[in-house]
């Protein structure tokens, strides 16, 4: 899974959320960052080849799209995951009420612990 990988950089993820409200073009993108163009080409093109972005040329300039199949497929396979995780918050929710109720009522002698 070339996405997953692609998206383990945290440059390449801030390029994403700046393409999640459309098409811009290289040069704006690269401006927003601290490092040289060159290197902002390069998270480009690692996110291009895993299909994460496409690119077309307008005249002078090349414009970078989100493609968001890849991230689909990312979240298709994160769901089994969720549902392992979705338990364990479960269980914890039960015993953060427990915990509550044990302050709130005290057992007394006599009482089951």
């Amino acid at each position: 899974m070339e996405a997953l990988a692609a998206l383990a950089d945290p440059t390449r993820r801030q390029l994403l959320a700046l393409l999640r409200d459309g098409e811009l073009p290289a040069g704006e993108l690269a401006g927003r960052f601290a490092v040289s163009r060159p290197a902002i080409s390069r998270h480009l093109r690692v996110l291009r080849e895993a299909g994460l972005v496409s690119s077309r040329v307008e005249g002078r300039r090349r414009l970078y799209a989100l493609d968001p199949r890849p991230l689909r497929e990312v979240d298709d396979w994160l769901g089994s995951y969720r549902d392992l995780w979705a338990q364990r918050f479960d269980a914890l929710d039960s015993e953060i009420a427990r915990g509550r109720r044990a302050r709130v009522h005290p057992p007394t002698d006599g009482d089951p612990p």
